[in-house]
């Protein structure tokens, strides 16, 4: 059984460029579908924010519409509401890198809000990622990883090959012109070498132990990708 922590955001708005608020928070299945498979697969999950404040989740990713049906969004809700981890999470100041497996960090705009500024979180990530334990972030959880700065000022992630919710991706839905700034510019900018897919399609891009995702539909490929790092390498065959 691995231990699998998980980084999320604490904020429930964010601010838009002309210094208005929008509600804002995780996005509900970035978080239930790699929790449900990891849960599945016998790990254990602790969850960490920020002030160890209980994660709000988006209402938006709780609609019919956003999970595909009502039947869907039901099930969804249903872990949200009801699983233990989400509902007493710890301190991110209060984490101890050495106690986990792995880390993951699902998205939603929350993270752009609190955790691309925490100091607790980029300490996490920096830690995690240099000590070589896998790594999992998906859509614009990928704003965690610009806190993980080092001592000498460079990203601890500079350099690897990531995905995350692409900047045409945030103009089809409506965002980008209201953001103070866009995820993939930003991530660029701090040296880590962006790839993306198809707007809305499945995309994940593994390097060394960092798996990404690039939007809600890429939640359960990371997931699976994850878990094999999890496993480990496959036996070599004599």
């Amino acid at each position: 059984m691995a231990k699998i922590l998980f980084v999320m955001t604490g904020a429930d708005q964010r601010t838009l460029a002309d210094g208005g608020r929008k509600r804002t928070g995780f996005w509900a299945d970035e978080a239930v579908i790699p929790y449900e498979a990891f849960k599945d697969a016998g790990h254990e999950i602790t969850v960490a924010t920020p002030g160890g404040v209980v994660p709000p989740v988006d209402p938006a990713s709780l609609s019919a519409r956003a999970n595909g049906g009502e039947e869907n969004a039901a099930a969804v809700r249903a872990v949200v509401e009801g699983a233990a981890e989400f509902g007493s999470p710890l301190a991110l100041s209060d984490v101890r890198v050495d106690d986990f497996d792995a880390v993951y960090v699902p998205g939603g705009q929350g993270p752009m809000e609190d955790l691309a500024v925490d100091a607790d979180s980029g300490r996490v990530l920096t830690q995690a990622v240099e000590s070589g334990l896998p790594v999992g972030v998906v859509c614009h959880g990928p704003a965690a990883l610009l806190a993980a700065v080092k001592e000498d000022g460079t990203n601890a992630y500079a350099g690897y090959r990531i995905t995350a919710f692409s900047n045409t991706e945030e103009r089809l839905a409506g965002n980008a012109d209201t953001a103070r700034w866009l995820l993939q510019d930003r991530l660029t900018e701090a040296g880590l070498k962006v790839e993306v897919g198809e707007p809305w399609a499945a995309h994940v891009q593994v390097d060394r132990n960092v798996v990404t995702g690039q939007n809600p539909a890429s939640s359960g490929a990371l997931a699976v990708e994850l878990l094999k790092k999890l496993a480990g390498p496959a036996p070599v065959t004599p």
